[in-house]
């Protein structure tokens, strides 16, 4: 083969070729009058402009700040953080307040708490209730001076139409106070102590 036979440009011997360089093409605003005797890109309907994508990053930003401002709303005020719980007491108080939303406020002396001579007490357990069924049935064992239990939800922050306070009674049921009171608790036996301190009393007398 002879080399000299090549008619192609040898880049080793000659110099290399500056690369071509394109033209820039001339961007015409709309001020100017050649900018509307450009010929229309038929696609130019799918790019949005720079304005238009602003707008639409901005309302997607808005959107999104707006749910979750709503999600955090529902879920302070409508979301309870304790969905199952009870307890176990006396009803020391309870009474209808509210002028236009009305609810039953009231207060628990919690067993636990009462017969604890351990610890400090703890304090009064409060709570609220719309349920007029519920709120009847702990008058009743407030006038008949029974325990009660209580079956509750505990939400972030009151609401008017809810009650007062975070804690909603949803049930109530009757408790036998044998099944939570220690044996020196019962009645019977505090009866039955205090029937024999008068009976030393009289004795001495």
């Amino acid at each position: 083969m002879n080399l000299d036979d090549d008619k192609e440009t040898d880049f080793f011997e000659d110099e290399v070729p500056d690369p071509v360089k394109e033209e820039k093409k001339t961007v015409y605003t709309p001020d100017d009058p050649r900018y509307w005797e450009q010929p229309e890109d038929p696609f130019s309907h799918l790019t949005p402009s720079r304005p238009r994508r602003r707008r639409i990053w901005w309302r997607a930003g808005i959107t999104a700040v707006l749910i979750g401002a709503l999600a955090a709303l529902y879920v302070r005020y409508f979301v309870p953080c304790v969905t199952e719980a009870c307890e176990t007491g006396y009803v020391d108080r309870i009474e209808k307040s509210g002028q236009l939303l009305k609810s039953y406020e009231g207060v628990l002396l919690p067993y636990k708490n009462l017969m604890d001579t351990l610890r400090p007490y703890e304090g009064d357990f409060r709570f609220s209730t719309t349920d007029t069924d519920v709120a009847v049935r702990l008058k009743k064992m407030h006038f008949a001076n029974l325990p009660v239990r209580v079956h509750y939800k505990v939400y972030r922050t009151a609401v008017p139409w809810r009650g007062e306070t975070e804690v909603y009674i949803m049930a109530v049921d009757s408790v036998n106070p044998r099944d939570i009171l220690p044996p020196d608790r019962q009645p019977e036996f505090i009866r039955s102590r205090m029937n024999a301190g008068n009976d030393g009393k009289e004795g001495w007398r």
